[in-house]
């Protein structure tokens, strides 16, 4: 549909045939977008979609052309039974959503997406609600602008904090940066674990996926109870379809660390943008417990964060006490609720 005053169109695109119709442009806006984060990829929105939509749902991508037809936006939104608007992937297992546009185009597309939402061929909506906003994020200032043109009220709240270390040049640094109790910890650590022949593996794309992530699952559900209910098949699912596409791209950097062969702890990361984004983590609590498997697979990927050079370590959503411990500073990602 032609938008009036604007350059953009904006075609309402039902269902799953978004992932398919976009498919050749939608991970490369994804890239130059303004916020550029993994949980936006074709992939991840994809198979969220197919494993964890609810049940009473339609799903609503809203693709946004320029001018020239080129892709410039793309807002995946679901529609619930009783009228209300979310991102594709709100709320738990995904940590950052967002409008996918570039920065400089971020307010005409945001405008061209509302001229769809208010269009008649648009369903019946009475709230937009929209989680796990970056703090960085240029739609927390351009929202309020177009809600006031359509005499809407836009409420902001923080959702929840993401720590982040920003890392230096080099590991030593790294841990001088570290309060002196955590920086002898942390070596302490380190030091018992090289005696003990531990090791970090990560992950090669000649090893057999499927059993990787099953292993990573295993030691997902033994770490707490509370992860152990958390994980649904719909979220196994999410787990093994999402990394082997991030296999496939290059960004999956998914680690175990062994201790005479047993996997006694791993991490599940993205490796994007320049950023290590620590989706999800295991441990066996009851396999070599003297050893601190968490803390020092941890530290060891920190370590090898600053090896290859990456300049964030994203701990993502959630306020535990060791992600400080290993020196990360609060970021905000917030929701915004517009009602009509």
């Amino acid at each position: 549909m032609k938008l009036d005053n604007t350059t953009m169109y904006a075609q309402l695109i039902r269902g799953q045939q978004a992932f398919v119709e976009l498919a050749d442009r939608w991970d490369t806006l994804v890239a130059s977008g303004m916020t550029n984060t993994p949980f936006q990829k074709l992939a991840y929105q994809s198979a969220w979609w197919q494993n964890l939509h609810p049940e009473d749902a339609a799903l609503h991508v809203i693709a946004i052309h320029d001018e020239n037809e080129q892709l410039a936006g793309v807002a995946v939104l679901y529609l619930t039974q009783d009228g209300v608007l979310r991102f594709n992937g709100c709320v738990e297992e995904t940590d950052y959503l967002d409008l996918i546009a570039k920065a400089e185009n971020a307010y005409s597309v945001w405008e061209a997406v509302f001229g769809c939402l208010f269009d008649e061929s648009f369903p019946e909506w009475r709230r937009l609600e929209l989680c796990n906003i970056p703090e960085w994020s240029p739609t927390r200032s351009i929202l309020p602008q177009i809600a006031t043109k359509h005499k809407l009220t836009v409420i902001e709240s923080v959702n929840e904090v993401c720590p982040i270390i920003t890392l230096p040049g080099r590991f030593d640094v790294y841990l001088q940066e570290l309060e002196s109790k955590q920086r002898r910890e942390v070596k302490r650590k380190l030091r018992r674990a090289a005696g003990s022949e531990a090791k970090l593996h990560i992950v090669s794309g000649d090893e057999n996926l499927s059993e990787a992530v099953e292993d990573f699952l295993n030691l997902l559900q033994k770490s707490t109870f509370e992860k152990r209910d958390w994980l649904t098949e719909g979220r196994r699912a999410l787990f093994l379809e999402t990394a082997q596409a991030a296999q496939e791209d290059g960004s999956l950097q998914l680690m175990f660390l062994e201790v005479n062969g047993q996997k006694a702890a791993a991490l599940y990361n993205f490796d994007y943008a320049n950023r290590i984004w620590v989706y999800n983590s295991g441990l066996d609590p009851e396999l070599f417990a003297a050893l601190s498997p968490g803390v020092v697979i941890t530290a060891l990927a920190i370590e090898h964060a600053i090896e290859t050079g990456k300049a964030e370590f994203d701990f993502l959503r959630g306020d535990e006490e060791y992600k400080y411990r290993f020196g990360a500073r609060d970021t905000a990602v917030y929701r915004l609720q517009i009602n009509r």
